[in-house]
């Protein structure tokens, strides 16, 4: 009897189409169940959840999205359990049933514990403030044989001791030693620069911003400063602590670049620069 003599038995074949049948359905079934599993040709656009409320989003969404919640971070002005951040991002393409990690916004802000910044530098401690998520107010400075030696620490008027509690970005003011003696400090020169980083440059400065005051617009954006009171006039010697008043300008506006050019002129003189601030001022006057 050959070796291949089943080939020719009807048996043979029957289980053989058996095989193949039972094969291919159990490949259909497994390809059918990953599809089911994956939810295959199911594509889901993010929407933009931000500045709606949790709740809404959770109640509109919670089929399409499983939503987590990472964090809660205050915000002020911001209306409190509304969506700030997200992720994936408004516009992602996703599956049904994809992660949506958010934060939102706290009902109160953190808090954060107050660093010991007594006896420490101006510049140590704006550092350290900026560190710790607070924010320096104003400069005070009393007779103290150290100039620019941080003496007290102080909160809304009252003393406030390293380790206290208070809340992220409270603002702190500073007393400062004035060097025992008639110190005076430079006033920058501050024209054509903008609102942004302004009150820091101050500070830097050993001074303090005071009033402010926006020609155009009360916009912060494309404002910059266009006079300063005491003038920003180089050379000029201002006591440490003094307020400056501050008028922006739209940049938009008013055409900055020419002036600055002018100012910042290799050749120019003090007297030159005083000057054109003077002109300026005496054209503005006539203009508003």
């Amino acid at each position: 009897m050959g070796v291949f003599t089943f080939l020719g038995k009807k048996k043979f074949y029957l289980h053989l189409l058996i095989i193949i049948l039972l094969s291919s359905g159990l490949f259909w079934a497994a390809f059918r169940a990953l599809d089911v599993y994956t939810r295959h040709g199911e594509v889901y656009v993010v929407p933009d959840f931000r500045g709606l409320p949790q709740s809404k989003v959770l109640q509109q969404f919670s089929d399409q999205f499983n939503f987590i919640l990472s964090d809660s971070i205050y915000q002020k002005g911001a209306p409190n359990g509304s969506i700030i951040q997200q992720d994936p991002m408004p516009g992602s393409k996703v599956k049904r049933g994809r992660n949506i990690y958010y934060v939102i916004v706290a009902q109160m802000p953190e808090k954060v514990a107050m660093p010991n910044l007594r006896n420490l530098s101006l510049r140590q401690a704006m550092v350290l403030l900026e560190t710790a998520g607070l924010r320096l107010n104003e400069l005070i400075y009393t007779e103290h044989f150290a100039f620019n030696a941080v003496i007290e620490q102080n909160y809304m008027g009252e003393v406030i001791e390293p380790g206290t509690e208070i809340f992220k970005g409270a603002e702190i003011d500073l007393l400062l030693g004035n060097g025992g003696h008639a110190q005076k400090t430079q006033m920058p020169m501050l024209i054509g620069e903008p609102a942004a980083n302004l009150v820091n440059q101050l500070h830097q400065a050993n001074l303090n911003i005071g009033n402010q005051y926006y020609i155009d617009a009360n916009d912060s954006i494309n404002a910059r400063v266009y006079r300063t009171e005491p003038p920003s006039i180089p050379g000029l010697m201002v006591d440490p602590g003094t307020k400056v008043d501050i008028w922006y300008r739209s940049d938009k506006l008013f055409n900055f670049d020419e002036l600055l050019q002018q100012l910042k002129s290799d050749s120019i003189s003090s007297d030159s620069v005083k000057s054109i601030i003077n002109k300026l001022y005496e054209n503005e006057d006539q203009d508003f």
